[in-house]
């Protein structure tokens, strides 16, 4: 009887734990939907900027830690996957396979230690800050993110000649 009543106070505790550990972390839906707002284009060959344009961001999780994002406008309509990383009040955004490779030069998880993606990370770290550290060198550019305070997704969509930027609110 006392075994059983051990194992249940311990499967409680773990329970309780759990859900607490799930509480500190933003809910991974709550970035996935439509998002509507403004697509511009910033050619960096000429240093123009093509206006603002009406511009449509849905976002679908896809597996742990991704998304896909399909973004479309007047001029655009394209679909890429992006890893995502919790970072105070808001979810940053990163390139992943070999979108990744191309645009960095290295491979996602080449510099990252044993022990599995998150394995490593301190306590005081948070999961961008992890990535950051573990998966890029100084000056490595990022591209945009989700500001959960303001319910927005903005991302600047690389292209050879510049730049198509979102900036929209879930709808």
């Amino acid at each position: 009887m006392k075994t059983k009543k051990s194992f249940l106070i311990v499967l409680l505790g773990l329970f309780v734990f759990i859900a607490c550990e799930k509480d500190d972390k933003f809910i991974e839906s709550s970035i996935e939907g439509t998002y509507v707002g403004t697509l511009n284009f910033n050619n960096t060959l000429k240093s123009a900027s093509s206006g603002d344009d009406e511009g449509t961001a849905v976002i679908t999780r896809v597996g742990e830690d991704m998304i896909q994002v399909h973004c479309y406008g007047s001029d655009i309509d394209t679909t890429f996957m992006l890893n995502y990383y919790e970072h105070n009040d808001s979810i940053l955004v990163c390139l992943n396979g070999e979108a990744f490779e191309e645009m960095y030069g290295h491979m996602l998880g080449q510099d990252h230690m044993m022990g599995g993606m998150m394995g490593d990370r301190n306590s005081n770290q948070s999961e961008w800050r992890h990535h950051l550290e573990d998966e890029h060198q100084s000056g490595e550019e990022h591209f945009g993110g989700f500001d959960m305070g303001n319910h927005s997704f903005n991302y600047a969509i690389k292209m050879e000649n510049g730049y198509y930027h979102f900036n929209g609110q879930k709808q």
